[in-house]
């Protein structure tokens, strides 16, 4: 596979069929569509390609009063996940307000055909394009029958009678439906950051914890506990309880992500280790006193490790 800056670029060497869409979470439907542009690339003797932007396009619109967009998946993740499918060529650049303001006929003279030299087009069935997206799948498909391409509509994919999109993967996981999320995400929803020094209290209670600073501006779960898996900067893997809140026996004011590694002993301070949620355990309780707190903890290991 190969990564191309697009910036100053233009594709000559090769006709491309190119896969658009924003791809968080690069989720089972996304997984759908990207498989079927490179096997109609096969077909028409293309190389399959993925138009990917570095920064999801709704970090750079303006949403007056609505909340910043979290993402699910970074774009160092997208770009090995997608690698993964069999993709040809990953077409990259910055969504930034030059591309925001092109009208969805600008976009596809100047990106689709000047840039990426396409003669083939997949897009999901709700895909939006150019500014304040007045483009869809269908002004794209006439675009492509008046300037030469074709265009590829991927239909829904539907999970248990649900349709996947990555606004309900958010909701998924904001309200700590993790092994839900992993079935549509088709893998298990992770972060990653660095650790950071905390006030030692886990350990001083007999659980030491990695305190996670996350390094992108992640979805974070429900507050809670949950069964996890914690990959290490080496690449060892091991088995976790991760805790999302606020320390309410402590009478915590800041919202921690705060890992306990199962059958770990070692000094993580300032590496970076990513966790994969598996599932939700219980809520972020307040316990009377310390000791009701390190009976919970001993339970809740004992209810994970029964699960191996």
């Amino acid at each position: 596979m190969e990564i191309i800056d697009l910036n100053g670029y233009e594709e000559k060497r090769f006709e491309t069929a190119v896969a658009l869409g924003n791809f968080d979470g690069v989720h089972v439907g996304h997984e759908h569509l990207i498989r079927d542009n490179i096997k109609k690339a096969k077909e028409m003797n293309l190389k399959s390609s993925v138009l990917l932007f570095k920064n999801h396009t709704r970090t750079t619109l303006t949403n007056e009063g609505k909340p910043k967009l979290k993402i699910i998946t970074p774009y160092e993740k997208k770009v090995n996940i997608i690698e993964k499918l069999g993709i040809d060529l990953i077409f990259s650049i910055d969504f930034d307000k030059n591309i925001m303001s092109l009208s969805p006929e600008d976009f596809v003279e100047k990106f689709l055909i000047k840039k990426l030299n396409s003669k083939l087009v997949t897009v999901g069935f709700d895909y939006r394009f150019g500014y304040k997206a007045k483009g869809d799948s269908r002004l794209l498909k006439k675009l492509g029958n008046d300037l030469g391409f074709k265009v590829n509509i991927i239909e829904p994919i539907y999970i248990e009678g649900e349709l996947i999109s990555s606004t309900r993967i958010r909701q998924l996981i904001k309200s700590g439906l993790i092994s839900k999320a992993n079935k549509f995400l088709g893998k298990k929803y992770s972060i990653s950051g660095r650790v950071i020094k905390g006030d030692s209290r886990g350990a001083g209670m007999g659980f030491p914890t990695a305190n996670l600073k996350l390094t992108d501006d992640y979805v974070v779960p429900k507050i809670g506990v949950y069964e996890t898996i914690t990959l290490l900067e080496g690449g060892e893997r091991y088995r976790s309880l991760t805790n999302i809140g606020y320390n309410p026996t402590f009478d915590g004011k800041e919202l921690k992500i705060e890992t306990h590694i199962l059958n770990f002993e070692g000094n993580l301070y300032d590496k970076d280790i990513e966790i994969s949620f598996i599932d939700y355990i219980r809520d972020d309780i307040k316990f009377d006193t310390v000791e009701e707190l390190i009976k919970q903890i001993q339970l809740d290991i004992e209810y994970i490790k029964k699960k191996q």
